[in-house]
């Protein structure tokens, strides 16, 4: 874990710290598995925000799995570029606030169950 932000992720940190975004309440460098989320919401949705930097070019192949590995644990994720929270934080923020509204567990069946795939 790094103990300083990137000025990217203090800029974003700003908006979701204390329930001051949407009222849900935002941790940084949450440990899950073995990876660190940059932000990680459990309520109203499992969602995680990652702010990459230009570092995660090369890695592709390993950001990948991560996400795999993070969905598979029922968080949607969410990537950001530094440049993007840079340049259009309201347009981030705007797609943080819909991922937000997703439904907490899969669509149910009318039978109850949860569908196959979902």
């Amino acid at each position: 874990m790094r103990r300083e932000q990137t000025g990217p992720e203090q800029r974003l940190w700003l908006e979701l710290r204390a329930k001051r975004f949407a009222g849900a309440k935002f941790r940084r460098q949450v440990v899950i598995g073995s990876y660190i989320a940059d932000f990680a919401c459990h309520t109203p949705t499992k969602l995680i925000v990652k702010v990459d930097g230009e570092t995660h070019v090369e890695r592709k192949a390993y950001d990948a799995g991560r996400t795999i590995y993070l969905r598979e644990q029922g968080y949607e994720v969410l990537r950001f570029t530094n440049g993007e929270v840079m340049a259009h934080l309201d347009g981030v923020l705007l797609m943080i606030q819909e991922a937000l509204q997703l439904p907490l567990s899969p669509t149910l069946s009318p039978e109850g169950e949860r569908e196959k795939g979902a």
